[in-house]
């Protein structure tokens, strides 16, 4: 065995586990987890891995090319100290109480503690059916996969709060799915990616055993969680209801700054139920997510949200108001008085408003924020199809001897439709440019070209790029896998080697193309 981890079990020894060790659906009383088993596949084979995170679990680049690895990562071949869980949690899914959700296409292989001390929580999807399943196989296919292994990583190198990705294995099955649930299955090739963060327990975590009036348990898991993740928060050795406030204040800090974040760059969500908000303020559960290409706050990726457009990017901020005032109510039993729960809630859309407006100073690479400068900017924006990436990153190259109208040629590639840009963008356009280059003098930042495009991205999971992808890698090429997921780990470097490849407007045919546009919930 060349492969060696320190297991910790942590987790499972110090929270109630189910008493059940079969692993149909049903539901799951008293306990934070089931312990489950990975389907055996058929034949695992290794498509991609991080070196990166593999060199944060103590694997080097011999370990990752093992037999051993593929068979681990795959499911197909654990060590007897390895013991398997799925966990319990709840949710409210498009704002309303769903009840018990949890692990049902995902299981925790192992936690480890790596060499610096660091817990690690080593989560195989696509392993599998656990209780959680309900009527679904637990199982994921490979555009799924691919999609979820990139931007794992895409986010991390982005600055973005976020789960990381191992590797990615395919396993010789084939998976039967409906893709947009319209009544036309086929198979798929199925995968299992390894994904992995400190913990991935979710707001929901606590709202299961709040929505059961299981108090016993929820206070167990909030002291777990406090002395496990957030040490720092506990004054001596006691937990109380200060050290849950302070707790609480942190996980809407946290989540704030991964909310502005997801904005600075375009990243939307697409389905933020509270079963997917991390306690740890990380990017978790890559399913329907999308990029902003063409500005628009009110788009979505998801077609589950396609009527409503709860979860679009520019509601992402309110949601993750309204998740958190959910995980309140579900700690809100341990207090007698509330009062300082509502406080920081009350206190989450002032210091979510300050934040976002330092990033976009940050984005626009002035020294003061402006309000009505940005305002009419957003509006601009939305006037005429515009791509958010190319539109920031060709902001850093305008001077502060510039017109308005050689503004408008400097950002001229950022516009879908350029032969309108003389009647219906150019008026708009002048009197804003003139005032941001009357701020740039102003301000005479000499830095300020290297600040914003450590700010604003040239490189981004674009959802055409993904699908490309996806097409070749179901196709049996793996060439463009691995070439995307080097330049995503340099999103702010030129790389002009890969400048007409990667950095380039969604094509004309991706614009109502499967998997370039919107998805589903399909694995």
């Amino acid at each position: 065995m060349s492969i060696s981890f320190n297991i910790d079990t942590t987790f499972t020894d110090n929270l109630p586990a189910d008493p059940v060790t079969h692993n149909t659906p049903r539901q799951v009383a008293g306990a934070c987890y089931s312990w489950v088993q990975p389907k055996p596949t058929n034949m695992p084979r290794l498509l991609i891995h991080s070196p990166e995170v593999a060199e944060l679990l103590d694997l080097n680049k011999d370990d990752c090319l093992s037999d051993e690895f593929t068979e681990i990562f795959s499911g197909n071949a654990l060590w007897d100290s390895m013991k398997p869980y799925a966990m319990c949690y709840g949710g409210h899914q498009f704002g309303n109480w769903a009840g018990q959700l949890g692990d049902g296409r995902a299981m925790t292989i192992t936690d480890i503690v790596n060499k610096h001390g660091e817990r690690w929580s080593l989560q195989l999807k696509g392993a599998g059916e656990t209780p959680y399943s309900r009527t679904a196989d637990g199982l994921a296919v490979l555009r799924s996969s691919v999609r979820e292994f990139l931007c794992s990583e895409a986010m991390f190198h982005l600055g973005i709060p976020t789960t990381r990705a191992l590797s990615l294995c395919a396993t010789g099955d084939q998976v039967w799915r409906d893709m947009f649930y319209d009544g036309h299955p086929e198979y798929e090739h199925g995968a299992v990616v390894c994904r992995v963060a400190p913990s991935f327990l979710r707001f929901g975590s606590f709202e299961i055993f709040a929505s059961r009036n299981d108090i016993k348990t929820l206070r167990t898991l909030l002291d777990f969680t406090i002395r496990t993740y957030s040490p720092h928060l506990i004054e001596g050795d006691n937990i109380n209801t200060d050290t849950y406030t302070r707790w609480f204040a942190e996980v809407c800090d946290t989540t704030k700054t991964m909310i502005v974040h997801w904005q600075r760059v375009g990243f939307v969500h697409g389905v933020m139920n509270t079963d997917n908000m991390s306690i740890l303020g990380l990017t978790i559960d890559y399913g329907p997510y999308g990029w902003l290409e063409d500005y628009n706050p009110d788009w979505t990726p998801n077609t589950t949200d396609a009527t409503n457009h709860r979860y679009a990017f520019g509601k992402q901020a309110s949601i993750a108001h309204w998740n958190l005032a959910k995980l309140g109510e579900a700690i809100a039993p341990l207090f007698e008085d509330v009062q300082p729960l509502q406080q920081i809630i009350n206190n989450y859309a002032p210091n979510y408003k300050q934040a976002w407006q330092a990033m976009m100073q940050q984005k626009l690479g002035l020294n003061t924020f402006d309000e009505g400068l940005v305002e009419q900017l957003m509006h601009n924006l939305e006037q005429m199809e515009t791509d958010m990436t190319i539109f920031f990153r060709k902001l850093a190259d305008i001077q502060a001897s510039d017109s308005p109208k050689q503004c408008l040629n400097k950002v001229r590639d950022a516009f879908y439709a350029t032969g309108d840009l003389k009647d219906k963008v150019a008026d708009v356009w002048a009197s804003w440019f003139e005032s941001y280059v009357q701020h740039i003098k102003k301000d005479e930042n000499n830095t300020r070209k290297t600040s914003m495009n450590q700010t604003n991205p040239k490189y981004v999971l674009r959802n055409y790029l993904a699908q490309l992808v996806i097409d070749k890698a179901n196709a049996g090429d793996l060439s463009m896998l691995h070439e995307l997921f080097e330049v995503l780990k340099k999103p702010y470097d030129e790389q002009p080697e890969h400048e007409a490849k990667y950095a380039q407007k969604r094509p004309d045919w991706a614009k109502e193309k499967a998997g370039c546009s919107m998805l589903s919930c399909s694995s």
